[in-house]
């Protein structure tokens, strides 16, 4: 039976919650929702494409604590609170990924934890192909 290793961050609702920011369970990493807050303030209020780039830098900090990399994801689910904004976080996910083509699903949500947030993003990684870290 594998191991399973469970790793956190400085977001402010993990303890409050109980939950990790990354959990490594046999080969793959699942990874929480990923938003636009840094240091415990939110970035780029009413900028989509810039609070799924930041997403995305919280999501590969995670993953590399995790001992995983990018080039291991596999899976992206992507939540955000407008229509209109499926563009420009379609295309900060396009400058991550375009190479490694995850499976990915875009959802429109009624409203994320804190109004100010527009968009979410939940990595699933895999580590079987000894790429990581």
């Amino acid at each position: 039976m594998s191991e399973v290793r469970r790793f956190a961050s400085d977001a402010p609702w993990e303890d409050g919650f109980g939950y990790s920011r990354a959990v490594v369970a046999g080969p793959f990493v699942f990874l929480s929702g990923c938003t636009s807050i840094l240091d415990g303030a939110i970035r780029y209020e009413g900028d989509p494409y810039q609070q799924a780039k930041t997403a995305l830098e919280v999501a590969e900090r995670a993953l590399v604590q995790a001992g995983a990399a990018i080039t291991d994801v596999v899976q992206s689910r992507i939540y955000i609170v407008h229509a209109r904004d499926a563009e420009a976080v379609g295309l900060a996910h396009s400058e991550v990924f375009d190479a490694i083509r995850p499976a990915s699903t875009l959802l429109v949500v009624e409203g994320l934890i804190d109004p100010r947030l527009l968009v979410e993003i939940e990595l699933l990684a895999y580590l079987g192909s000894g790429s990581g870290g």
